[in-house]
């Protein structure tokens, strides 16, 4: 019994949160989490010194910082949520990697298509990312069984936060729709629930997929527009 709780209590779930927080706090102790030179230094999304300083590494680092309390505990929250609802049936290294990739997925389109000008941070690219994830049961379980209406509530979930999103400015949608897509490819990859021919077709179509998106998204996000 003892064993099964350590299991239960030290999971990647709470492992990605703690990191979360803790480095939420050296965004504090080091000017603040809304101080956009502490954002700039810990790695923040800046499209320009992505594309002229070759600062790749910030499209993987944007997303454990966050801007303000509110933001990182209500991502926080929905994390939680979604990552102990899916990390029991994905095994917790499949979990990491899909939260890991979305997270870059959706800075690479915020990379592509956001704006020149703005900074952004945060995890709901990975976050969006999971939601993408648990689309695909759409496809690969009954829409009767539990199952299938897990992917119609994050599917909805998905989509009423994108309508969202569009009223209101300071979110960087692009990331988010980069992490959706960017979660359903690499789940798309990874679930053993398709059967046949249409299994393997899914899983090519995916893996092409994912490696246009790479290669469009890098391609447009060079192109700097002031």
């Amino acid at each position: 019994m003892t064993s099964i709780r350590r299991k239960d209590y030290f999971n990647m779930t709470n492992a990605i949160l703690v990191v979360l927080f803790v480095v939420f706090l050296v965004e504090t102790f080091m000017g603040g989490s809304e101080n956009t030179t502490v954002l700039y230094k810990m790695g923040a999304m800046y499209n320009p010194l992505v594309a002229i300083k070759h600062q790749f590494w910030r499209l993987f680092t944007a997303q454990f910082l966050h801007i303000g309390i509110l933001h990182i505990a209500s991502n926080a929250i929905i994390i939680l949520y979604l990552g102990r609802m899916m990390e029991p049936f994905m095994g917790s290294w499949r979990f990491l990697a899909l939260y890991l990739l979305s997270g870059i997925g959706g800075n690479l389109m915020s990379f592509a298509f956001g704006s020149d000008l703005a900074l952004s941070a945060g995890a709901s690219t990975a976050l969006f990312g999971l939601l993408g994830a648990l689309t695909t049961l759409l496809f690969t379980s009954d829409r009767r069984l539990a199952t299938g209406y897990a992917g119609r509530q994050a599917l909805s979930l998905a989509v009423l936060n994108i309508v969202i999103d569009l009223f209101i400015s300071e979110i960087d949608i692009w990331g988010h729709v980069g992490g959706f897509i960017t979660g359903f490819c690499l789940m798309s990859l990874i679930t053993t629930q398709y059967h046949g021919l249409y299994r393997r077709t899914f899983k090519i179509l995916s893996a092409i997929g994912i490696v246009v998106y790479v290669i469009v998204t890098l391609r447009l996000g060079m192109r700097i527009n002031f």
